[in-house]
């Protein structure tokens, strides 16, 4: 058993095509399948079966999966370590929603551009995952999301910022101007969601009584925040977004608050995985996290309730980034 037959083995798995394996690793079809039957052969066991609709993991070769994607990374990891001399490098795959990509994580991306050249960050907006599971499954190396603070098996997490949600409709809302609103008012009003995937909608479908409810309220799932923005504003329905994202049609008029609040104080968050906590590059990441949104936040350092302590802790204030050269 060595890395290339663990590297050939895990891309198969990860894509479900011996073909398209060869194809990321740079290797002809027949190389791959060669690899993957020689692991077999030398742990004794099939762990791959070939079937109509592509290629699935044998039971075994579900449980090697996670324990060889973690030797190709570490390998790669050493080997870029080496090359570096120690700086941090190589590419992070970061899960995150719209809301943060676009009013919180563009000064992070410009931090590790300008301060880390040796660094990649690929952002990808989870659509279908719970990216903290994609975390701990090593889909991504680290996510951005909003929920409230709790623990999570084989993932550590770093609280960056309070991030509070609010409840808005346009001027002519029915439920606009009420003091008080109920779950049953709620159950009934049409909603606009965007950022699907995001924990905050199912505090919300709870805190309202849903699932469970003879009541139901009329959804329409839309692909941006902008577009729920510019769709609440023209009186299709309410819809439940982090506040940093409507404070300017909030303070113009455009939208108005409802008067619900969560029973729950939110937060922008980071996770990882645990076993990945001493990636140079990842360590560098989080920490610039806490700097810029604790700049963000009223200049002031951020919530720090982490639920692991980081490997090698922030400092409260880096000194300014100026591009290299």
């Amino acid at each position: 058993m060595d890395v290339p037959q663990l590297a050939a083995f895990a891309a198969v798995v990860d894509i479900g095509s011996f073909t398209r394996a060869a194809a990321r690793l740079g290797l002809s079809q027949p190389t791959v399948t060669t690899r993957v039957k020689s692991l077999e052969q030398s742990l004794g066991t099939i762990l791959l079966e070939r079937l109509p609709g592509g290629v699935r993991p044998t039971p075994m070769g579900s449980e090697l999966f996670p324990y060889a994607r973690e030797i190709v990374a570490l390998t790669d990891r050493a080997q870029q370590a080496v090359r570096s001399g120690g700086q941090p490098h190589g590419r992070l795959v970061v899960g995150t929603v719209e809301s943060l990509t676009k009013y919180r994580l563009m000064p992070l991306v410009e931090y590790v551009y300008r301060r880390y050249p040796q660094m990649q960050v690929s952002l990808r907006s989870a659509v279908r995952h719970d990216a903290v599971t994609d975390v701990r499954d090593g889909r991504l190396d680290c996510a951005f999301f909003i929920d409230t603070v709790r623990d999570w098996e084989g993932v550590a997490t770093e609280v960056l910022c309070p991030e509070p949600l609010v409840l808005v409709g346009s001027p002519d809302h029915l439920l606009a101007g009420r003091a008080e609103i109920t779950a049953a008012d709620l159950r009934t009003a049409p909603l606009l969601r965007a950022e699907n995937s995001a924990a905050y909608h199912g505090l919300f479908e709870r805190s309202i009584g849903l699932p469970g409810s003879a009541d139901s309220p009329r959804v329409f799932e839309l692909d941006s925040v902008d577009a729920v923005k510019e769709s609440v504003g023209t009186g299709m329905g309410m819809a439940l977004l982090p506040a940093i994202t409507v404070r300017r049609e909030l303070a113009d008029g455009r939208l108005c608050p409802l008067a619900w609040t969560p029973d729950v104080q939110t937060y922008t968050q980071i996770a990882w995985r645990k076993a990945n906590a001493g990636n140079a590059a990842l360590t560098a990441l989080i920490a610039g996290a806490v700097q810029v949104t604790s700049e963000q936040h009223d200049g002031t350092p951020g919530v720090r309730a982490s639920t692991t302590p980081l490997t090698q802790p922030p400092s409260p204030r880096l000194p300014h980034v100026t591009a290299p050269g």
